[in-house]
């Protein structure tokens, strides 16, 4: 009769290891991207991939400074 009682305890404890962790990808990207572009609203990663964005999607418009 143990070995039943352990195949459950088992079971339970992984079915708890293996649940989904809480919170969303959606606000995970939401705290990773900090710059945005003020043009068309894309939001990136960093201050080098908006000059990246800006030179080849705006190419007549300068970047904004590197504080914003």
């Amino acid at each position: 009769m143990t070995r039943g009682k352990q195949k459950i305890e088992a079971q339970r404890r992984n079915a708890e290891k293996n649940q989904k962790p809480k919170g969303s990808q959606m606000e995970a990207r939401a705290v990773a991207l900090k710059a945005s572009c003020p043009i068309c609203k894309v939001q990136l990663a960093n201050a080098k991939q908006l000059g990246d964005h800006y030179t080849s999607k705006h190419p007549k418009e300068r970047p904004p400074a590197e504080s914003s």
